[in-house]
């Protein structure tokens, strides 16, 4: 019988802060259709998630996945970079 793993959400959104020491708040926003009225509407979540090297910058698009509570509000980790701004 093999181990059940477990999968894990992977996420992609834009860091909106870098304050924080080795954390970003990456913000994941999502289109979903009404219920009743059948109008897409923007709803979003922001994701506290690890940065152990405090290499991402607020604009970066990034992959974040689900990992352990490393503290009260971080259950997150950033993956991956996708794409950072032309501006930096």
């Amino acid at each position: 019988m093999e181990p059940k793993t477990k999968t894990l959400r992977v996420l992609t959104g834009k860091v909106v802060s870098d304050k924080r020491e080795k954390t970003v708040a990456v913000l994941i926003e999502r289109r979903v259709k009404h219920p009743l009225y059948k109008k897409f509407v923007t709803k979003s979540a922001k994701y506290h998630a690890h940065d152990p090297d405090s290499a991402f910058k607020i604009g970066d698009v990034v992959e974040i996945t689900e990992s352990r509570p490393l503290s009260k509000t971080k259950n997150w980790l950033v993956t991956k970079l996708i794409e950072r701004p032309s501006y930096q």
